[in-house]
C-alpha cells in the first residue's frame, strides 16, 4: 500500500515531464496490461521474497499514476478556445466562481461560463481594468456566485516561459481555465442575479464575506493581508516586500492556512467534543453507551478540519493534512490499526489522485517531505519516563507518569528536536527547488510558530466570525501581533548571511545530499552521523556555472512586450535592460530576473545597461537594484531619474566607450554624447547601442533605435554594424531594421523580445518577412520562450520551450 502510493505520485511525475500526452489507445493498451499483470502477480505474491513484492508494487504504481495522469490531462486539455475567437468581441453569461482579487488597476476573478456567443471552455480567468489608458471607468464591485452578461476578449492559456520560472500556463490548467481575458467597456455589461447556489459558490461567498469583515476591521493597515491568509488562505493582499521578508526569514509556511493550524484548530474541537460527550455520562442522556467519545470526537475533527480547508481554498498542505485526518478517522471508525507511515502514504496517493498536477509545485514536495523527515526522526524512538517506586513483589517495569514540570521540559525538547529535524532535513530539497536556505529559520521559526499558531490564528478566526463590536479588538490584537512579528523577522532578514545561497543542484547531487541527511538524522547511537554533513559540502559549496575565457553565453528572456538579456563572461556579468513593469508591484526584474539569477547563485552583476527609460526596458531596474548587487549602470537617463540616483554607480552612455572583459569585448556605438544637450529628442532616439563580440562572433543590441538612428549609424561605420546575431530593434516595429541597416548588418540570425498578442502587433508583418527574405534566422521569445545563445567557435541558439517541452504548452 505504502510503496504503491508512493509509485503513483512517481508515475503522475513522470508524465508532467513529457513533451506530449500518449494516445488514448495507448493508454487503454497499458491499462490492460497492467491489469492482467495484477491479476497474474496476485497468484504469485505469496511466493515472492518481501523486496520483490515490494519493487513489484512500487512499479505498478508508477505505472497506474502515469496513465492516470495521463487520463485527466487529456480531459483537461480537451475544452480549447478557437484561434478564430481570440482577439474578438464576445458576450457571455456566467457566474463568478471565485475569491475576487481587487488590485490597483481593477478586478481578477475566475467565470463559469453559462452561455456565450461562441463555443467557450466551461471556466475561464477574466480580469476587469478601470479603464483603458486615457479612458478611466470605475470597476463595479463582483462577489463569488453572482450572475453577470459581460462582454469580453479572450485568448487561449499563454505565459511566459523562463528557466527556473513560473509556470503560468501549467498553473492555469491545474486551476481549469483554458482560457484568459478581459471584460471589454460595454453599455450590456450588467449582474443579473445576486447569488447562484452552489456547493463552490456557498463556500466562496463564506470566504468573501469573511475576508470583508477583516478588511473592514483593519481598514489600512499594513499586515491585514496576513489575517485574511490566515483565516481564508488568500495570500494575494499581501505585499512583495512582506513576502521577501517571510521567505528570507523561513516562515512563509505559517503565513497560509497550513497543516498545523488544521491540526490545532480540529484537536481543539475534538477535544471539546471529547469531553462534553463524556460528562454526559454522568447526566441522563448517558451517550458513551450509544456511541464511544473517541468516534464522536474524531468525526468532529475531521468536520472542522474540512471546513477549515474549504475557507483554505484546498492547497496541497491543508489537503495533506485533511486526508491524514480522515484516513485516522476512518480507522477509528472502523476499530483498525494503521501506522502514521500508512497514514501519510494514503495521503500522497489521495492527493495525486485528486490533483496529479500537485507535483509540479514546491508546496506538494516541501508539506510530505517535511512530514516524512519527521517520522523518520521521530517514529519508534523510546519515549521518556521514569521508574516508579513501587511496592515489593509488584513489577518494576512500569513507568510512574511525569510531573508537570518534567512533561514541559519534555515537550520543549521534543519541540526543540523537531524543529532541528524539520530544519536539517529539508536543506537539500530547499536547495533543489530554491537554490537558497535560510540560516535564521530556526530562530525565526522557534519566535513565529508558537505566536502565530497558538495565538494570532485563534484570535484571527475568532474575531472574523464574532459581532463587529467584539471583533474589532480581537483582529486587532492579531494584528499588533502580526506586526511586531514582522519587525523582528526584519531585523532577521537584514542580517548579511541570513540566506545562503548556492546554484540549484543536478538532482543526483541531490540525492547525494539526502543519503547524507538520512544518515545525519538517523539513531542515536547510529556510527559517526555527523558525517551526514559532509555530502551537503558540494550542494552548498557549489560556483555558478560560466563560459570558458574568450566565449560569451548570452540569455534573452521571456518578458513579455520588452527587453531584458543577461551576458556572461568568464568572470563577469551584464545585464542589458530590465524588462517591463506589470503592475506597480510586478516587474520583470523581481518576477522573472532575480528568481533566475538566485537560481543560478549568482548573488551580484558587474554592470547593468539601461537602453532608455521607456517602461519595457527600465521597469525592473530598480528591484534589480535593490535584489541584487549591481557594480555600475550605464544609461540614456538624466542623472536626476530614479535609477540614475537608485545606483551605485552611474555614467551615461555615449558612442565611443569600450571595455574588454576576460577576452570579450564591448563598445557603445549609439548615442553621440551631443544628443544629451537636446531635450527634444524622445527616449528611443538615444537608446543605448551595444556591441558585443567574443571569439570572432558578435552580437548587436540596438534597443529601440529607429530608421533616422539606423541611418546615423550608417553614416558614421557601416563596416562597425556588422555583427552575426541581431536584436531586433524597437521589437521589430514599422519604424525600424531599414533594408539598408539589415544589409550592413548581415546577421545569421535575430532576435524579437515581444509580447504574447501585443497591442503594438510587433513584429510588424512586412518587417518580420523582410527578415526572412534576407535569409535571416528568426527567434520569437513570446514563441519560443527564452533564448540562450552560446558563442565561440560557432553560435548555438536553444530555445526554452523546445528543450523544456511540455504537453501543456502552446504550439507554435
Amino acid at each position: 500500500m505504502r510503496l504503491g502510493s508512493i509509485g503513483l505520485a512517481m508515475g503522475a511525475a513522470c508524465l508532467q515531464t513529457r513533451a506530449a500526452l500518449p494516445s488514448a489507445f495507448a493508454l487503454a493498451l497499458a491499462l490492460c496490461l497492467l491489469l492482467a499483470w495484477l491479476l497474474a502477480w496476485r497468484r504469485l505474491a505469496g511466493r515472492m521474497p518481501a523486496v520483490m513484492r515490494g519493487v513489484v508494487a512500487l512499479l505498478s504504481g508508477a505505472v497506474l499514476g502515469f496513465i492516470w495522469a495521463a487520463w485527466l490531462a487529456h480531459r483537461a486539455l480537451a475544452p480549447q478556445l478557437a484561434p478564430a475567437d481570440e482577439g474578438r468581441d464576445l458576450r457571455i453569461v456566467g457566474t463568478i466562481d471565485n475569491l475576487p482579487y481587487r488590485f490597483s488597476q481593477g478586478v481578477r476573478f475566475n467565470f463559469a461560463v453559462e452561455a456565450s456567443s461562441a463555443a467557450l471552455p466551461p471556466r475561464i480567468s477574466l480580469s476587469w481594468y478601470a479603464g483603458y489608458r486615457d479612458q478611466p471607468a470605475d470597476v463595479p464591485e463582483v462577489r463569488p456566485g453572482e450572475r453577470w452578461q459581460l462582454t469580453v476578449r479572450l485568448q487561449r492559456p499563454h505565459g511566459n516561459a523562463n528557466p527556473y520560472g513560473f509556470d503560468y500556463e501549467a498553473w492555469l490548467l491545474e486551476q481549469g481555465l483554458r482560457a484568459t481575458g478581459y471584460v471589454r467597456m460595454a453599455r450590456d455589461n450588467r449582474r443579473i442575479d445576486g447569488f447562484v447556489f452552489s456547493a463552490n459558490n456557498a463556500v466562496e461567498h463564506c470566504r468573501a464575506v469573511l475576508r470583508d469583515r477583516i478588511l473592514a476591521a483593519l481598514p489600512g493597515q499594513p499586515y491585514a493581508g496576513v489575517i485574511v491568509a490566515l483565516v481564508v488562505g488568500d495570500q494575494r493582499g499581501i505585499d512583495q516586500a512582506d513576502w521577501q521578508v517571510f521567505n528570507r526569514t523561513g516562515i512563509g509556511h505559517l503565513i497560509s492556512i497550513s497543516g498545523l493550524h488544521i491540526t490545532m484548530v480540529a484537536g481543539l474541537f475534538a477535544w471539546m467534543a471529547y469531553t462534553l460527550w463524556r460528562w454526559s455520562f454522568y447526566t441522563r442522556a448517558q451517550l458513551p453507551l450509544l456511541l464511544p467519545a473517541q468516534k464522536v470526537a474524531a468525526l468532529v475533527g475531521a468536520g472542522v478540519a474540512l471546513l477549515y480547508v474549504l475557507l483554505a481554498g484546498f492547497g496541497v498542505p491543508a489537503q495533506r493534512t485533511l486526508y491524514m485526518l480522515m484516513v485516522v478517522a476512518a480507522a477509528l471508525w472502523l476499530n483498525r490499526l494503521t501506522s502514521i507511515t500508512h497514514v501519510l502514504c494514503t495521503a500522497l496517493g489521495v492527493v495525486v489522485v485528486l490533483d496529479p498536477w500537485a507535483v509540479l509545485w514546491p508546496g506538494f514536495w516541501l508539506s510530505f517531505g517535511a512530514v516524512a523527515i519527521i517520522l523518520y526522526a521521530t517514529v519508534g524512538r523510546t519515549a521518556r519516563s521514569r521508574a516508579a517506586s513501587l511496592s515489593p513483589g509488584v513489577a518494576q517495569h512500569v513507568p510512574a507518569p511525569l510531573t508537570r514540570r518534567e512533561r514541559l521540559t519534555h515537550a520543549l525538547r521534543v519541540g526543540v528536536h523537531t524543529q532541528y529535524v524539520v530544519t536539517f532535513g529539508l536543506v537539500p530539497i530547499t536547495m533543489l527547488l530554491f537554490g537558497q536556505v535560510s540560516v535564521v529559520s530556526p530562530l525565526a521559526n522557534a519566535v513565529a510558530i508558537p505566536l502565530i499558531s497558538l495565538v494570532v490564528t485563534p484570535l484571527a478566526l475568532v474575531g472574523s466570525m464574532l459581532p463587529r463590536l467584539l471583533a474589532a479588538p480581537l483582529l486587532a490584537t492579531a494584528h499588533g501581533l502580526v506586526e511586531a512579528l514582522a519587525l523582528c523577522l526584519q531585523w532577521f532578514s537584514a542580517m548579511r548571511y541570513a540566506v545562503w545561497s548556492a546554484p540549484m543542484p543536478p538532482f543526483w547531487l541531490f540525492c547525494w545530499a539526502m543519503v547524507g541527511t538520512v544518515w545525519l538524522l538517523a539513531p542515536r547511537g547510529w556510527p559517526v552521523r555527523w558525517l551526514g554533513l559532509a555530502t551537503w559540502i558540494p550542494l552548498l559549496a557549489a560556483e555558478p556555472s560560466h563560459p570558458a575565457p574568450g566565449r560569451m553565453t548570452v540569455t534573452a528572456f521571456d518578458v513579455g512586450q520588452g527587453m531584458a538579456l543577461l551576458i556572461e563572461t568568464s568572470g563577469h556579468r551584464l545585464l542589458y535592460d530590465t524588462g517591463p513593469a506589470y503592475t506597480p508591484e510586478s516587474n520583470a526584474g523581481n518576477r522573472i530576473i532575480l528568481p533566475y539569477l538566485r537560481a543560478r547563485g549568482i548573488g551580484a552583476l558587474d554592470g547593468m545597461v539601461v537602453s532608455h527609460s521607456d517602461a519595457d526596458h527600465s521597469g525592473g531596474a530598480l528591484s534589480l537594484l535593490e535584489g541584487a548587487g549591481v557594480g555600475w549602470v550605464l544609461s540614456s537617463l538624466p542623472p536626476r531619474h530614479p535609477i540614475a540616483r537608485a545606483a551605485r554607480q552611474h555614467a551615461q552612455c555615449a558612442a565611443g566607450q569600450a571595455w574588454t572583459w576576460d577576452g570579450v569585448r564591448f563598445e557603445i556605438l549609439h548615442p553621440l554624447p551631443a544628443s544629451y544637450a537636446n531635450a527634444a529628442l524622445k527616449p528611443n532616439t538615444r537608446g543605448c547601442t551595444l556591441k558585443v563580440t567574443a571569439g570572432g562572433k558578435s552580437m548587436l543590441l540596438a534597443g529601440d533605435i529607429e530608421a533616422e538612428q539606423e541611418a546615423q549609424l550608417l553614416e558614421r561605420d557601416a563596416a562597425g554594424l556588422r555583427a552575426d546575431v541581431l536584436l531586433a530593434p524597437h521589437h521589430g516595429s514599422g519604424t525600424s531594421s531599414t533594408p539598408a541597416f539589415l544589409l550592413a548588418v548581415r546577421p545569421q540570425a535575430a532576435i524579437f523580445q515581444v509580447g504574447h498578442r501585443n497591442r503594438y502587433r510587433h513584429p510588424k508583418a512586412e518587417v518580420y518577412e523582410r527578415y526572412g527574405a534576407a535569409g535571416i534566422a528568426r527567434y520569437r521569445t513570446d514563441q519560443a520562450g527564452a533564448l540562450t545563445l552560446e558563442f565561440d567557435e560557432t553560435i548555438r541558439i536553444s530555445s526554452y520551450r523546445g528543450t523544456h517541452a511540455r504537453y501543456w504548452q502552446a504550439r507554435y
